[in-house]
Order: C-alpha cells, then structure tokens, then sequence
C-alpha cells in the first residue's frame, strides 16, 4: 500500500481487482515487521492472524458483490484507548495489564468494522493520553518519519497511530483529541489530524482523560479521508466531500496566544500558507480573539484533565494499587488534581461558558479560524527523555494552540503546510462546535492550495 493512498484510490483499485484486501493487509503487516522502521514501537499490539483471516473474508465477498462498503478490507489502527473485543485495553500503560479483555468492541471500532474496515493492531500513546509529546517508557516511543537519525518526538498523545498513517502500516489511524491529541502527532508526522465536535462521535468503551473534554477522531493521509472516517465514526452517511471555494472565504487568524513564540520555520511555512490562500482569493483577516487568554486560566489548577482524569483513576481503584507503574511525568500531572477544590472546578465550568460564547460570537462572521497547529519542530525524544523541566515546557508548548479548541468545543483539522523535504508543520483550521460538514469543505479547498 502506497503511503499517500487516499481511500478513495484504494477503493478503487479494491473495486477493479488491482489489488484486495489480503495483499493491503499483508503491505501493512510487513512494514510493521520491518526490523528498520517503527512499527515495533508503533504498536503495542498487531492482530497478524486475525486481520488475514478477515482479508480474505472481504476478497469474498467482494468477489460475491456483498462487501459492507466500497471501503471494506483497507487496514486501519486503533489507538490503545478503546475496547476491541477479546483485547486488553491498557491506555498505554502498564497498570492496566491485568485487566479482564473487553467483552465487545467499543462503538467508533464496531462502525468501523461494520463498513469492513480491517483492524490491523492496536497503537502505542502517551500512557492515559496525557501529554501532548509522545514519549512512552513502558513500550516505547516511535519516531517522528522526520529526520530519523536524530529520533524526533511523533507528538501525543496518539503518536502510534499517526506513525501507523504516516509509515504506511495502515491506511487510516483512530485516536483521541483532549487538548491536540490527533492534530499534534499528524502536525508531527506530516499528516491529516481531525478533531470533531465532542458529542458527535460516541465515546463509549474509550478510555477516559477528560470527560468534558475528549474526542475521537481519524489521522489520515488527506482531508477526504478524515471526512469518511469521521462520517462512519458518527453514523452519518458517507456521500461525497463538498469543496467549498477559495475566492471570498473568509479565514481569520486569532492575534491571542496562537502565534506566540513561533519558530523561524513554523512562521515561515504559516506566512507562506496565508500569502497562498489570499493569492487564491481568500479574505485573510487579524483577528484579536482575546478569549483566548481564559484558557491559562481555566487550565491554572490543572484544568478538568487532571481532575476528571484523576476522577476516574480513583474510582477504578488504579492510582492507588499500581502508582509505582506510571510514568512519572504523567502521575506528576494527574496529581495535580488533589490542589482543586470543588469551588476551583466550578470556577473552571463558568469560565469555559463565557469562554465558549465569547468565541462563538466573534468567529460567527468567518469561515474558518487559521492558526498553526504547533509552534515548534519535534525536538529529540532522548532530549526530553532526560530533562524533565524542558519535558515539561515543550508539552505546555505542544498543547497551547490546539487544547483551545477543545475548551472552546469546536471542531479542527490539522493539514500538512510544509514542502516536501522541509521539517514538518501544520497549519490548524478551526470552526465552532456543529460545523463539522463546512468545516472539511472549507479544509478541502484549503488543502488544495497548500504545497507538501
């Protein structure tokens, strides 16, 4: 399988029997084999047999002309996070190991297969979704597909599934989205993240960060793909994607925070990406957006991550059973959570409601928010490894730009806007919550026009 292949080439060729699903699975499984590449530490585990087997169940049905869909028999992955039937879902960690295997397959994994996607394993993350770097002691960390001599981070907390993309060890990744989880690893590793509306796509037998946070969502290999996977994650039909049209659009980027500290590279790809879209016809407009700043301080006590995070721990009885078996930078931040009082989180639930209707009224007269995804280029995971201090600022960086999004409950999409060969970044386009259809038409057109 040809690592840039959208879904609709591949089912194509699945539909003239220039390739099937057997020989899809059997590219996908060498590349994760591969002794060179990361497929080892892109997935904690690969379902081989199991995926084979139901390759060849598709070729005939194909052949019988009963295949579920015209996607049926492409390879996908599946973040660790969510219950696949007779799997443990560890969430990346080790503390989870002796849990009872999921019963059944959580909602987003059954629609999935129900249209005769192909689960090819299940992708390593930042352990219980909480960091936005990456870095996993407990199996591993891939590497970014940039620059791989010096081993750079894939972004987090779903790097797995976006090395799986961006490797071409599967056609599509499902992650989740609490603060830039999907968008920040696809900015990282030159792919498409998407992150929905919240409650558009179910989040049942997913394992929890932040209740009132959390999104599930596709990395893919364009804007297309992501609004075929986020359609079937929502049970909403499939149809064809819109484009909307350039000339006229109108995009606005927030002055607050979003472009704070960009380095030399990122600035120039985002500038380059702006003067393309007003060449196109695009109406580009500063916007100032100082909503943005109730961000820091709804996040100041650790925000509802930790505390709905540490919620769910406690109420499972995991923390205090299997403490010495977290990665430390993840317990540091879960417990932050025992410094919020009551009060500090009902303070934190009225600052988001101003924080969502004063952005709701100032984005209602454009298309699109425009912003980068992240300000920097992946650093060197053994870099981060062994300073906890510059783990703990680069994360903080990671998050800042996309985590408003999710405070805010809209919908984003991160594109790819550097040239092929540069390092990679991503420009993140972002709309209100229940835009999600305009959202990708306007990302459509927008992906037209920006040189990868």
């Amino acid at each position: 399988m040809a690592e840039t292949m959208t879904l609709r080439a591949l089912a194509k060729d699945l539909a003239t029997g220039r390739t099937s699903a057997r020989k899809l699975v059997r590219e996908c499984l060498d590349r994760i084999a591969d002794p060179e590449g990361e497929g080892e530490r892109a997935f904690i585990k690969v379902h081989s047999e199991h995926a084979l087997v139901a390759a060849s169940a598709i070729d005939q049905m194909r052949e019988a002309g009963i295949a579920p869909s015209p996607f049926a028999g492409i390879p996908i992955s599946i973040k660790d996070l969510a219950d696949i039937a007779g799997d443990v879902t560890t969430a990346g960690s080790t503390a989870l190991a002796d849990a009872e295997p999921a019963e059944v397959d959580a909602p987003v994994v059954a629609r999935l297969r129900a249209a005769g996607f192909i689960v090819i394993g299940r992708t390593n993350m930042t352990e219980f979704a909480f960091s936005g770097i990456g870095i996993n002691p407990h199996y591993g960390t891939p590497a970014a597909p940039f620059d791989r001599v010096t081993r750079r981070i894939p972004g987090g907390s779903s790097s797995g599934a976006a090395v799986s993309v961006a490797d071409g060890m599967a056609a599509i990744g499902i992650g989740s989205d609490t603060g830039g989880s999907c968008r920040i690893p696809a900015a990282l590793c030159g792919v498409v993240g998407y992150k929905p509306t919240a409650s558009t796509v179910p989040r049942e037998g997913v394992v929890p960060l932040s209740t009132t946070l959390d999104s599930i969502g596709p990395l893919a290999n364009s804007v297309e793909c992501a609004r075929i996977v986020h359609n079937i994650l929502a049970g909403l039909p499939v149809g064809e994607g819109k484009v909307s049209t350039l000339k006229g659009m109108r995009i606005a980027v927030p002055q607050t925070v979003m472009l704070d500290g960009l380095d030399a590279h990122v600035q120039q790809c985002f500038d380059r990406a702006l003067h393309a879209l007003s060449q196109a016809g695009a109406l580009v407009t500063h916007l100032p957006l100082k909503e943005f700043a109730l961000v820091a301080a709804i996040n100041a006590k650790g925000g509802f991550s930790a505390a709905e995070a540490w919620s769910w721990h406690r109420e499972h009885d995991i923390i205090e059973r299997q403490a010495a078996k977290y990665d430390p930078r993840v317990l540091a931040r879960l417990v932050k959570a025992k410094d919020q009082t009551g009060a500090d989180y009902v303070d934190a639930l009225k600052l988001r409601a101003a924080l969502i209707s004063g952005v709701e009224a100032a984005i209602a007269s454009y298309d699109v928010l425009a912003m980068p995804t992240v300000p920097i280029v992946p650093p060197a995971i053994a870099a981060l490894e062994e300073n906890l201090d510059l783990f703990t600022h680069v994360n903080q960086t990671m998050l800042r730009n996309p985590a408003v999004v999710n405070m805010f409950d809209g919908c984003a999409i991160s594109l790819p806007m550097h040239r092929r060969g540069e390092a990679p970044a991503g420009l993140m386009l972002a709309a209100a919550g229940g835009r999600d259809a305009a959202l990708f038409a306007h990302a459509a057109a927008i992906e037209t026009v920006l040189a990868v």
